[in-house]
């Protein structure tokens, strides 16, 4: 029993380090899809750590429970004897979970200054509106502006540029909505009167979905967009082909000039 816990303990203490969950983690990758952004590993490791002590944790528990019911079962003719308690055991028991709760803390509180605090200089804004049931998707036209007449606006398409820093302006038009790709580990609630903020910068190509992970109403089946991520001048190339084209002022008409008479000349008998 002995030789089993010091080797659970030194499992642990492997696991809970960011490279030992990550190593496992990402070799299994359990449920998670690939992250595609570059806060993605950061949350994944936390992700898998924090999955690692919880389990790790009730296995422990579970194989404690099962050796006192089986060493502490009741036996013919055999009293039980009664306890007041154990002051070493009981400061052990509180003080590890409060070490490995201050540590997750820690690492979480770093995760989310990185993942959720002052974004890095952004290269593309994105205005992103939810309704009942769609991603309303609005891009700056040459003026950077927004709500100008150079808009470039689409439904439930989004095209980004891989290997930039892109900032979501984030609203509701209704009702609560929530923005969410599973493949950037990043999720927003959408809350009417209220403008949220988001930043990825993608790293890898390819074609993902929009899920609105708030349940808005009987259409919330139908709320999905699509994510394009492509190379900066493919991007470019998408926002000057979906651009508002000008609009060309009809042609004044051409004024009509007589043709000059010619004279016609006089017979003379």
């Amino acid at each position: 029993m002995q030789v089993g816990l010091r080797w659970a303990v030194a499992a642990g203490a492997w696991l809970s380090c960011p490279a030992g969950a990550w190593a496992l983690g990402s070799a299994a990758r359990v449920w998670l899809p690939e992250g595609v952004t570059t806060t993605s590993p950061q949350v994944d490791r936390l992700f898998y750590l924090v999955l690692w002590i919880t389990g790790i944790a009730f296995f422990l528990v579970q194989a404690v429970l099962l050796w006192f019911l089986i060493r502490y079962r009741r036996r013919p003719g055999v009293a039980a004897t009664y306890i007041h308690g154990n002051t070493t055991v009981e400061i052990i028991w509180t003080v590890i979970p409060a070490v490995i709760l201050i540590g997750l803390a820690l690492t979480s509180q770093r995760v989310w200054a990185t993942v959720r605090g002052t974004p890095p200089p952004a290269a593309v804004e994105v205005e992103i509106t939810a309704e009942q049931f769609a991603w309303n998707i609005r891009y700056a036209g040459v003026d950077g502006r927004f709500d100008t007449a150079d808009d470039i606006a689409t439904i439930n398409q989004l095209h980004l540029p891989v290997q930039q820093v892109v900032l979501f302006r984030l609203k509701s038009k209704d009702v609560i909505h929530s923005f969410f790709v599973p493949q950037f580990r990043m999720k927003q609630d959408l809350v009417p009167g209220i403008t949220g903020r988001l930043w990825v910068e993608a790293t890898k190509l390819g074609n993902f979905e929009i899920a609105c992970a708030e349940l808005c109403g009987l259409g919330h089946y139908r709320m999905r967009g699509f994510v394009t991520i492509e190379e900066p001048a493919a991007f470019q190339t998408w926002l000057t082909a979906n651009a508002p084209q000008p609009e060309t002022p009809p042609a004044e008409p051409t004024p009509t000039v007589p043709a000059p008479v010619e004279a016609t000349p006089e017979a003379h008998p």
